[in-house]
């Protein structure tokens, strides 16, 4: 018999899930970095800008990738209390929700908050400065 808390089974799944996805993070950081560093090399040599859209997009991809998994690793430093589905009812599901914001408030999760805000402000940094998707025509 295992000891520590019971976790049902529809929770223990997404926990399962985000602990894979956490333990990619370090691997999509490099992504996100070589992705950086190609466009960058392409804007400093002056490359052609269909060649510099399919490197944006990359980039683009490549943060999104890195941004899961910060926000799975986060969920995992938070502890599987925090998970809900809409199977559970919902004296359970606000459980989930309090857990969750007092979870937030402790040091060990603090700083993948911290990364997770850092991440997502990159990335909408990068967003608009560059055209991601094709404009509208009009």
């Amino acid at each position: 018999m295992p000891l520590g808390r019971r976790v049902s089974k529809d929770v223990a799944e997404p926990y399962e899930a985000d602990q894979r996805l956490a333990a990619e993070y370090d691997d999509r950081l490099a992504a996100a970095g070589d992705a950086e560093r190609a466009l960058r090399d392409a804007q400093a040599s002056g490359a052609a800008e269909p060649e510099l859209g399919e490197l944006t997009v990359a980039f683009d991809r490549a943060m999104t990738a890195v941004l899961a998994a910060a926000e799975a690793a986060e969920r995992v430093a938070m502890g599987p209390k925090v998970y809900s589905t809409e199977a559970q009812d919902a004296k359970t599901r606000r459980a989930a929700e309090i857990a969750y914001r007092k979870a937030k408030a402790r040091p060990a999760v603090r700083p993948w908050t911290d990364e997770v805000d850092r991440l997502r402000t990159a990335r909408e940094a990068h967003r608009l400065s560059f055209r991601t998707r094709p404009a509208a025509r009009v």
